[in-house]
């Protein structure tokens, strides 16, 4: 399953479907002793990660080119789903790329491959192996090594801003070509790349491009961590020279929010005891740096946020007769109908989520009592000032009393009723809590009549401390739900805004019921 999934996501129907993700697991990929297929200077090599998918190797991602190096460490760092109870084989090959031309697939700039599945790297947290050539050979004395970290939940990411000033100059001609390194110093005083930044040539004073890293690869999400910190002058031969070092924390670092900014003595130590008066070889400073913060759905819920839930249901003609076996509605003495399946499959999940398991039950699209006349946001309990009910079992209680006495009408507007739980969100908005957020259960048989209404109000709602689920009950064409879930492509009102967040999710009944 490749599409983002939403709360309340119903798994795709297949033998095959994974069960849960357990974790993202982070790669980073180094290699020792590589083939020289270059004859005047050394192999620039790429590495490309393939996974198995049906059989067939695919690539899914590859890192830099490291030019003239044939021990490289690379500074990419490769992302995978981690699913424990399957088998996932990973395939690592290295090329000597030729610039332009992009990384060779020509067997002379193949420089070894490996196999491995997740599980292994993720058990071992650190794997090296030989690399083959073709037909099994060895590649020399080629080795890879991927070093394995699965994601913690506190997978915020930091964004940093560095320059230098008046660094020593290593070039006889022209001014040093400076690149900044960082590394994070493990528990057993190994060294981790954790970010190589670009070069910029001849100048000893570089502005370096911002760029953002997860705070789990900086520091493994703990501030008082070390951090190396080393600044090259690049050398195209591969031989970059050392300019100077510092030392830091990502505590140190966030001295840098808002107007500040941290410097560092940027320090070569063969100096420091050769030369009497020296005190740097330049300055680095962090010019800015911004923290965010990803949160999960279980932070939230950890935090105390209150889910509320508000199921709608479509009463609209097209449903059927209720008195009518064929209907969706159909009154069924002896098992439930459609509607009632699908409120309880979904609602049972949802209704852990709600502390106090009262649940707003509105009905659109039947005339109701007294005066007959056509709703598009009713109480199904008909108590316009109260509209919750007890639980899951309070709104299908209510549900079977009030289908008598309404009468099955029409159009579908859906609008109404996401406008409604949405001045509720925004009123919960004001208050800047965070404490409330709102979900919106809508069970419908098909077609939407107020299209072009329902998007204007989803994209309006996006904005809001709410979402939406759609799950369609019976077999009619839910092309229109397909349009509003926004999977296919970024949903947009009639005038063209894109909703700020995904926050539809549409579900056919008929391929979720029959999923245990």
């Amino acid at each position: 399953a490749h599409r983002a999934t939403t709360m309340g996501e119903a798994p795709e129907a297949s033998p095959q479907a994974p069960l849960a993700v357990l974790s993202k697991v982070e790669l980073r990929v180094s290699c020792k002793h590589l083939l020289d297929r270059d004859t005047l200077n050394k192999s620039d090599p790429c590495v490309l990660l393939l996974m198995q998918s049906q059989g067939q190797w695919m690539e899914v991602d590859r890192s830099e080119v490291i030019k003239s190096n044939l021990n490289p460490v690379f500074a990419k760092i490769f992302t995978v789903d981690y699913y424990f109870e399957e088998v996932q084989k990973l395939r690592f090959e290295v090329y000597d790329s030729h610039g332009h031309a992009g990384v060779g697939t020509h067997d002379d700039d193949f420089l070894g491959g490996m196999e491995c599945t997740v599980g292994q790297i993720v058990a071992q947290k650190r794997v090296t192996k030989p690399l083959f050539l073709k037909y099994g050979k060895f590649a020399g004395k080629s080795t890879i090594t991927v070093i394995s970290e699965e994601i913690s939940g506190n997978n915020g990411y930091v964004e940093l801003a560095f320059r230098a000033k008046k660094l020593d100059d290593k070039d006889l001609f022209s001014k040093s070509d400076p690149f900044l390194e960082i590394y994070r110093i493990d528990d057993d005083r190994s060294e981790q790349l954790v970010y190589r930044t670009e070069v910029v040539k001849n100048n000893l004073s570089p502005i370096w491009e911002p760029f953002k890293v997860s705070l789990n690869s900086l520091c493994s999400c703990e501030e008082k961590r070390k951090l190396r910190c080393v600044v090259w002058d690049y050398d195209s031969r591969g031989k970059h020279d050392f300019i100077g070092e510092f030392f830091t924390t990502f505590e140190e670092m966030q001295k840098a929010m808002g107007e500040n900014k941290v410097q560092w003595d940027c320090m070569n130590p063969k100096y420091k005891i050769k030369k009497r008066n020296y005190k740097n070889s330049g300055v680095v400073v962090l010019l800015d740096l911004k923290i965010h913060r990803v949160y999960s759905f279980l932070d939230y819920i950890m935090g105390g946020c209150q889910i509320h839930f508000t199921v709608a249901i479509d009463f609209t003609a097209s449903n059927g007769d209720p008195r009518n076996s064929c209907s969706l509605h159909y009154i069924n003495p002896y098992q439930p109908n459609e509607y009632l399946k699908a409120l309880v499959a979904v609602g049972e999940i949802c209704q852990d989520y709600d502390s106090d398991k009262k649940f707003s039950a509105l009905g659109f699209g039947a005339r109701i009592p007294p005066k007959y006349e056509v709703s598009h946001d009713f109480a199904i309990n008909f108590n316009p000032d109260n509209d919750e009910c007890e639980g899951i079992q309070g709104v299908v209680e209510s549900y079977q009393s009030c289908l008598p006495k309404i009468q099955l009408y029409g159009p579908t507007n859906v609008a109404p009723i996401i406008s409604k739980v949405a001045r509720v969100a925004a009123d919960e908005e004001r208050t800047k809590e965070a404490s409330q957020y709102f979900i919106l259960l809508i069970l419908t048989d098909g077609v939407v009549t107020d299209m072009a209404d329902t998007r204007e109000a989803i994209v309006r709602a996006s904005y809001l401390p709410m979402s939406i689920i759609i799950v369609g009950v019976g077999n009619a064409d839910f092309t229109d739900m397909q349009i509003l879930d926004g999977d296919d492509g970024v949903l947009r009102s009639p005038k063209g805004e894109p909703v700020l967040r995904d926050i539809v999710q549409f579900v056919p009944f008929r391929e979720f019921k029959n999923v245990s």
